[in-house]
């Protein structure tokens, strides 16, 4: 397994995560089945939404000895009414629900601390007028979470929280049918329609793409849910593009996105988390997505960061480089300094755009005919390069 920085938290987090809401309804010797296989396969990064009784303490039970290891995703909004969830912007019930997970997984602490499931207007100034904010600020101070979160699956709410400065980790809802998505039909439209193939807009949600590398430029992290759109893209009938995508082309698709850590995969046996961690494992080409964006996407000399490219022979991770000269060009069209970090994050890289020997066999592989030295030299005169920079990096 493949371990990435939760953004400016710098907390280590597995590539694979775990969403638990399949836990539920679950006897313990089955949730601790799925706890054992998550952990053996390397998996450190737990979601844990779900506000029912019994499912927390089975978490709890099953990660006993074992709390250390795994970075826990809790939400503040997440409450249990009545015999059933329901999400509040009570700040009584909020702190009742949350000291619950805490009591119940017999923890001292929540790794990130979620403001829960944020998709409107309104929602978003309760959370953020209405003290729940200051309660989540509270528990960072006093270091009872180490990072504030958000969950929401609305690109404009999202962008709207990160540009506060308060979130560390964003919780989104990120998969290639969800950014391809047609101007005519909303997300929940879609994740309805489960057997109509759906013509998708022949570009990437600019919304949805401005989100991602917003996040790159704060530092905020983004795990990533409903990487498999609930099922629906493993199974060509169901899927929206009429054919089926396999898991590690969802996984990966996720991962090349700017400032994705994780993706938080849903599994409700120790098969599904194999199937999931098998990622780790996967050939290039069973990662490969650019066939999605062949039949879909206008994106001729666009560079999805699928990596089909690779490899090169300077050892040139290109997807990479690309991605953080996109996010370069933006900052300068906006008359806006490069970000520092952002700096720092392409002059880490291993091989770098000044390593290009312009061999060209990169772009003859490019499903998208990307000009690819030409960009390789776009990044060496916006970040710099030759024997000096690389003297002092």
């Amino acid at each position: 397994m493949r371990y990435r920085p939760l953004g400016r938290s710098g907390i280590p987090v597995s590539e694979v995560g775990l969403g638990c809401e399949y836990l539920q309804k679950k006897d313990y010797p089955a949730v601790k089945a799925i706890v054992d296989e998550a952990i053996m396969q390397g998996i450190t990064i737990f979601d844990i939404f779900m506000s029912e009784p019994t499912v927390r303490t089975h978490l709890g039970k099953a990660l006993m000895g074992r709390r250390e290891q795994i970075v826990i995703q809790g939400h503040i909004g997440s409450t249990w009414k009545d015999g059933q969830y329901a999400l509040s912007r009570d700040l009584r019930e909020c702190k009742g629900a949350f000291e619950d997970l805490l009591e119940r997984l017999e923890t001292s602490y929540i790794d990130v601390g979620m403001l829960h499931f944020v998709d409107t207007e309104e929602g978003f100034d309760s959370v953020f007028n209405g003290g729940i904010i200051d309660y989540a600020n509270e528990l960072k101070k006093s270091g009872i979470i180490k990072a504030i979160g958000i969950s929401t699956h609305e690109s404009s709410i999202a962008k709207r929280a990160v540009r506060t400065g308060l979130i560390d980790v964003l919780m989104f809802s990120l998969n290639p049918a969800f950014d391809l998505l047609p101007g005519t039909m909303s997300m929940d439209d879609m994740m309805a329609n489960e057997t109509t193939t759906v013509t998708m807009k022949n570009r990437i949600d600019p919304d949805r793409t401005a989100l991602y590398q917003l996040c790159e430029q704060y530092g905020t992290a983004i795990t990533v849910m409903k990487a498999y759109m609930a099922g629906r893209l493993l199974n060509a009938e169901q899927s929206p593009f009429g054919w089926a995508l396999a898991p590690a082309q969802c996984i990966h698709y996720a991962l090349t996105r700017p400032a994705v850590a994780s993706a938080l995969i849903g599994c409700g046996s120790p098969d599904e988390v194999r199937q999931a961690a098998a990622y780790k494992n996967a050939a290039d080409g069973e990662k490969d997505f650019s066939e999605v964006f062949r039949k879909t996407l206008a994106a001729e000399g666009k560079c999805v960061y699928c990596n089909h490219c690779l490899p090169c022979h300077a050892r040139i991770d290109i997807g990479q480089v690309n991605k953080y000269l996109d996010l370069a060009l933006i900052a300068t069209l906006a008359m806006q300094e490069i970000p520092a970090t952002l700096s720092a994050h392409y002059q880490a890289l291993s091989a770098r755009a000044e390593d290009c020997s312009a061999c060209g066999a990169c772009e003859k592989r490019c499903p998208f005919a990307v000009p690819v030295r030409q960009k390789m030299r776009e990044a060496k005169q916006i970040f710099g390069g030759g024997k000096k920079n690389r003297e002092n990096t």
